[in-house]
């Protein structure tokens, strides 16, 4: 991830940002698996790059609603030819009997970590 300035927890925080604005850091935490000490600390250093913002939220004024920036937005999107190339890296380093299985696994993964769609 070192080509786009970003480490590979900083971008798992990007990426939960854009599945929804204004996300919480609780949501951020449910969503990343990441814990909540690191959480915080990664909110604060891509607001200080300028790739989140925070706002405090109506309901509570102890939390923050958290959006990417437009220029967060620009990473994501030109970060993912990177990311792509790192997959099909991680995928080509694989027997092919296990390729398969690997990606299957990967899938179940992220769709338990998705909001049931309904």
């Amino acid at each position: 991830m070192a080509g786009i300035d970003v480490t590979s927890t900083q971008y798992t925080v990007l990426l939960a940002a854009a599945q929804s604005d204004g996300l919480s850091q609780q949501d951020i935490i449910n969503a990343t698996g990441i814990d909540r000490s690191t959480v915080s600390q990664v909110v604060q250093l891509l607001t200080r790059k300028g790739l989140l913002k925070r706002r405090r939220t109506r309901h509570d004024a102890r939390a923050y609603a958290i959006s990417l920036t437009d220029a967060g937005r620009r990473l994501l999107q030109t970060s993912r030819p990177i990311v792509e190339q790192i997959e099909e890296a991680l995928v080509e380093a694989l027997p092919a009997s296990r390729a398969k299985s690997f990606l299957s696994n990967l899938r179940t993964i992220v769709a338990a970590f998705e909001p049931a769609k309904g």
